[in-house]
C-alpha cells in the first residue's frame, strides 16, 4: 500500500504549496465526503491537506453588511449562528439538512459545494443567495459565484492547487426573504430528488423587486434559473406569477431518470417546490 501523507498547514499559502507539491492531493475540511470516497476506493490521494488549523477557516464573521463563512466551518456552527439564521434562514435550513446530527458536527458548507453533487442541499440555497466563493491558489485569491464551482457531477472548476477559502453571503436588503425546500423519498437523512432555493426582495407595497431561483438534482449541476426569478419580479406573487415561476423552473430542468425518480417526476416537482419556496420566502420578506 502506498504511503499517505497528512499535512495540517497553519496558513493558506502553506496549504496551496502542499497541494502543488506533486502527486494527487485532496483538501480535508470536514471530511464527511472525502473519507467515504477514500474508503470506497473512489479517490486515492497521496496527500491529505487539512485546513482546520488555518486561522479563519472555522468560524463566521459579519463583514460589510454580509457574512463570511470559513471553508471548514461545521454545519452545526452555522445552524447555531442567530444573526445568520435571521438574515438567511433558507441558507441555514439547507445546511441543516446535510446528513445526521453527527455529520453536522463535521460537514462544511464549502465541502458540500466542492463535492459537486447535483443533489447537494446547501448549493441551491447559496446560489439563490448569490453567494461568492473566495478561492486561493498559487496566483493568489479570486472570487467566483458559487454556481461556477461545479462543472459536472463530482468535478469542479478549481485547479488541483486551489481550494475554497471562504463563502461570502451579501448584505441583506430590507424586506427580503429566502427559503429552501427539497423532495426526498424518506422523512430525513436522504439525498434530494429535487431541491429549490428562492431569495427575493419586496418594495413597500409588497411587489417583488428582485428574485433569484436555483434548482438542484435536475441537471448535471445545481442551476441558477434567471427566467424563474424574472417570472415573479413585478408581482405580489399572485397565482399568475406562481404559474409563470412553475413553468420557468420546469423549462430549465435537464434531469436523469433513476431508481429515485423519473425525469418527468423531477421536472414536475421542480415547479412545485419552486412555487412553495417562493411563497415561504415572500412571507418572510413581508415580515422582515
Amino acid at each position: 500500500m502506498a504511503q499517505l501523507d497528512y499535512v495540517a498547514p497553519s496558513t493558506a499559502e502553506e496549504a496551496v504549496r502542499a497541494l502543488a507539491a506533486g502527486g494527487p492531493a485532496k483538501v480535508l475540511a470536514g471530511g464527511t465526503d472525502l473519507l467515504v470516497q477514500m474508503r470506497s476506493g473512489r479517490v486515492k490521494p497521496d496527500r491529505i491537506v487539512d485546513l482546520k488549523r488555518i486561522p479563519g477557516l472555522i468560524g463566521i464573521r459579519q463583514e460589510a453588511g454580509g457574512f463570511v463563512i470559513g471553508a471548514a466551518t461545521p454545519g452545526a456552527v452555522i445552524g447555531e449562528h442567530a444573526a445568520l439564521a435571521k438574515a438567511w434562514p433558507g441558507v441555514v435550513e439547507a445546511v441543516n439538512l446535510i446528513g445526521s446530527t453527527q455529520v453536522q458536527g463535521r460537514a462544511s458548507l464549502a465541502g458540500n459545494l466542492c463535492n459537486a453533487s447535483p443533489a447537494a442541499d446547501s448549493v441551491p440555497a447559496i446560489i439563490a443567495a448569490r453567494a461568492i466563493a473566495v478561492i486561493i491558489g498559487p496566483a493568489g485569491r479570486r472570487e467566483v459565484p458559487v454556481e461556477a464551482i461545479a462543472v459536472s457531477p463530482g468535478t469542479t472548476s478549481l485547479g488541483t492547487d486551489e481550494f475554497v477559502l471562504e463563502i461570502r453571503l451579501p448584505p441583506r436588503p430590507a424586506r427580503s426573504g429566502d427559503a429552501y425546500l427539497r423532495s426526498i423519498p424518506r422523512t430525513e437523512m436522504d439525498i434530494a430528488v429535487v431541491g429549490a432555493g428562492v431569495s427575493l426582495t419586496l418594495d413597500a407595497a409588497g411587489v417583488i423587486t428582485a428574485a433569484d431561483v436555483a434548482l438542484g438534482a435536475v441537471a448535471p449541476t445545481a442551476l441558477l434559473v434567471p427566467e424563474a426569478g424574472a417570472a415573479i419580479i413585478g408581482s405580489a406573487l399572485d397565482e399568475a406569477a406562481l404559474d409563470r415561476l412553475d413553468a420557468a423552473a420546469r423549462a430549465a430542468c435537464r434531469p436523469i431518470s433513476d431508481k429515485r425518480g423519473t425525469a418527468e417526476f423531477r421536472t414536475k416537482i421542480a415547479g412545485v417546490l419552486a412555487r412553495r419556496a417562493a411563497t415561504i420566502a415572500y412571507q418572510r420578506a413581508s415580515e422582515a
